[in-house]
């Protein structure tokens, strides 16, 4: 997977700075634990850490062409391609020679070959830079659906880049700034694409090349975009195309020089995942099972009390899918004290760089990573099903549906985190309703329209694009950011751009045709899954209810109080004292994701980060 980092000045002698080059790349240390480089020219310094996964011994970077001395280009590069066998075998036939076995070295080759259009012909999770010596600029590239992160801060003679803003922030000309706009993506939930908080810098969007020059910003040319188009084939077609792609997907995704293992929660989408890699591994001759890793907390089958979120606890329908199809079930038991852990939180603060965390869950996931990591490199996960397939409740709500913003907001509304919000001053004083429209105003615009459709395939078409552009977004950076803080690689079958085109393409009395959420997928998988999970409906991440986890939450509010708390620049010390006032049944249940509970996680994350970042807040 691996992290990078990059420096880029026309007016100085950068071979002078390798220091501050290799500062911004020791930040991710994390991100790539086995070997580390830094490549320095007049002009730019490129750094590189590495979490090794194919070619164990010979995909070192940054990588320069090989055999053709100085001049031509250098890549820094994280991630995987995963059709690079097929490119490296056009690329032989083209007159290319190459000295190792990785894909860096393929994606450096299409680069020769192709120039910039070589992004159309990856596939895969990737983020790289490409130093090119011979015209002196600076290529970033980043994958279709932003599996990968890679952001950018211009400066007055270049520009700074890195996989995560602490490397660009480790930099002395960077500073961690936020203002008014920043302010609103953390607190509003809208998540916009390009956008990075820090004031200053840049996320590269999915599905673009930027490129950089001595005049600074070249221009950026979007290489992908989802297009709307007919769907001509019947359901059973469709049903058959998405088991096809999804085998062809999970097997690609498989290949690695390290052991590989899966996520499993027992929902439909990780069992698919975890099936589809226990049949590729067998047919494949594979000797071991594969490593299914899930999360629980102590005690939960005792105290679980459904809603209308968390209908059943995860085990029971873990152990199902483990059983039936071979794997080697590993389950990751939490107690409160666990996700209370001050070490915990700080890292996993650290590791996403932004208040963001939706509570416990980071913090879970986070020993969650952890504790693959001893067992395995990589893991397969099943992120952006739901958005893919319509799996949300809110895909179902009459209101949500039929609403003028973003489809999640009916939840924060209902279950009373928009209402908290409002509470605290925060929602009029940084304009959120205004910024909320405009931010949904823009996505509107950007959704691909097909010739004749109206109505209600019209409108699902819109909630499918909002999910996949913005939601997923949120979901993709959080298991991007915490699995490499633990040195653990994460893959995201759900995310290949061909079934992405293909299923966002059909309509949605097709996706439901039986009137159930992920119709399609559950259709496509249920030749391999347990009953009692193809019956089971749709269940987030598990969450603590525990009473201790919601306590300590309150004693931690109590504490931004303090005379010198950052957050008291945002929300009156009495507004806080209100929200405490609330009864202790608005912390739980369905209060812990979209209420009162979350709201407050996020006023104590956000008071931790102005501190750890020493962020200066602009209003």
């Amino acid at each position: 997977m691996c992290g990078l980092a990059g420096w880029v000045g026309y007016d100085r002698d950068l071979t002078r700075c390798e220091d501050a080059a290799s500062a911004m790349t020791e930040t991710l240390a994390c991100r790539g634990p086995d070997a580390r480089g830094v490549w320095s020219s007049p002009h730019a310094v490129l750094g590189h850490r590495r979490l090794a996964v194919i070619d164990l011994e010979g995909g070192r970077q940054p990588m320069p062409v090989a055999h053709q001395g100085d001049g031509l280009p250098v890549i820094t590069y994280t991630g995987e391609v995963y059709n690079y066998r097929e490119l490296k075998e056009e690329l032989l036939g083209l007159g290319h020679q190459f000295r190792t076995s990785s894909d860096t070295e393929v994606v450096l080759h299409a680069y020769l070959e192709w120039g910039e259009e070589f992004a159309e012909r990856l596939n895969g999770m990737y983020a790289l830079a490409i130093w090119d010596v011979r015209t002196e600029e600076l290529l970033l590239v980043r994958d279709r659906m932003g599996v990968k992160p890679l952001f950018y801060y211009p400066t007055a003679d270049g520009v700074l880049f890195g996989s995560e803003p602490k490397a660009i922030l480790a930099h002395p000309e960077a500073e961690a700034v936020v203002d008014a706009e920043g302010l609103a993506e953390i607190f509003a939930i809208v998540n916009t694409p390009g956008h990075a908080v820090f004031k200053g810098m840049h996320e590269v969007v999915p599905g673009t090349v930027v490129r950089f020059g001595r005049s600074g910003r070249r221009g950026t040319r979007t290489y992908w975009r989802l297009q709307a188009r007919p769907h001509t084939d019947d359901l059973h077609t469709t049903v058959g195309r998405v088991r096809g792609l999804l085998e062809d997907i999970v097997r690609r995704q498989l290949i690695a020089d390290v052991k590989v293992g899966t996520l499993l929660s027992g929902g439909l989408d990780s069992s698919a995942i975890t099936v589809l890699a226990a049949k590729a591994l067998r047919e494949q001759g594979a000797g071991e099972p594969i490593d299914a890793f899930s999360v629980d907390f102590r005690g939960n089958d005792d105290t679980f009390k459904g809603n209308g979120i968390w209908l059943d606890p995860d085990a029971p329908y873990a152990v199902d899918v483990a059983a039936h199809c071979g794997a080697e079930h590993m389950v990751v038991e939490l107690e409160s004290a666990d996700v209370l852990d001050p070490e915990v939180r700080d890292r996993v603060l650290r590791c996403q760089d932004l208040p963001v965390s939706t509570g416990d869950m980071e913090h879970s996931l986070y020993h969650l990573c952890t504790a693959l990591k001893r067992r395995v490199t990589v893991a397969l996960s099943g992120e952006t099903a739901d958005e893919l397939f319509g799996g949300y409740n809110w895909f179902f709500d009459e209101e949500a549906v039929n609403g003028d913003t973003f489809p999640w907001y009916d939840a924060w509304r209902r279950h009373g985190g928009l209402e908290t919000l409002k509470e605290t001053g925060l929602w009029d004083r940084l304009g959120l309703g205004e910024y909320v429209k405009r931010r949904y105003a823009e996505a509107l615009a950007e959704v691909p329209r097909l010739e004749g459709e109206s109505g209600h395939e019209a409108r699902m078409r819109e909630l499918t694009y909002l999910n996949i552009s913005r939601w997923e977004k949120f979901l993709l950076d959080r298991k991007d950011r915490i699995s490499m803080a633990t040195g653990l690689e994460v893959r995201v079958p759900f995310t290949d751009h061909r079934l992405v085109e293909y299923v966002f393409n059909t309509p949605w009395a097709m996706k439901t045709f039986d009137g159930r959420e992920k119709s399609l997928l559950r259709a496509a998988t249920s030749h391999l899954l347990p009953q009692s999970v193809l019956e089971r409906k749709k269940s987030p991440y598990p969450s603590t209810q525990a009473q201790d986890y919601v306590a300590a939450l309150r004693v931690q509010v109590r504490d931004l109080l303090k005379d010198g708390s950052p957050v008291l620049q945002l929300v009156p010390a009495e507004r806080i004292r209100r929200l405490l006032d609330k009864p202790v049944e608005s912390y739980a249940g369905l209060g812990g994701l979209w209420g009162t509970r979350a709201v407050m996680e996020r006023l104590v994350e956000f008071n931790a980060w102005v501190d750890a970042y020493d962020v200066r807040v602009e209003l």
